[in-house]
């Protein structure tokens, strides 16, 4: 599966494969589908470690991480994603003023 790779088709894959209940997945190339990022939340994650996690991802994502240049993925089981969650909204974090949805407004890559 080298044709087209994109968030969407990755994040299909990623429910699908890997029983996941909530997948982002961010094209970090500006659109040319050879870098990206993902949150992957899966009941299948749950008593493994960071290390075990990750392999099962790359096993699900064997063709498509070939044909990329660049991955990168945080494996989160339901319960630690809630909570991650919640410490997220009590937290104050930085300021994404001049931000549009968390990244810089103007720049194209």
């Amino acid at each position: 599966m080298t044709a087209s790779i994109t968030e969407s088709s990755l994040k299909e894959a990623l429910k699908e494969r890997l029983q996941a209940v909530h997948v982002e997945v961010t094209d970090m190339s500006g659109g040319c589908g050879q870098s990206f990022t993902t949150l992957i939340v899966s009941p299948i994650f749950a008593g493994q470690n960071s290390l075990k996690r990750h392999r099962a991802v790359n096993a699900a994502l064997k063709d498509e991480i070939a044909a990329i240049h660049a991955w990168s993925a945080r494996c989160q089981t339901p319960d630690e994603w809630e909570k991650t969650r919640a410490d997220a909204a009590t937290a104050s974090g930085p300021s994404l003023n001049g931000t549009v949805g968390g990244k810089v407004d103007g720049v194209d890559a």
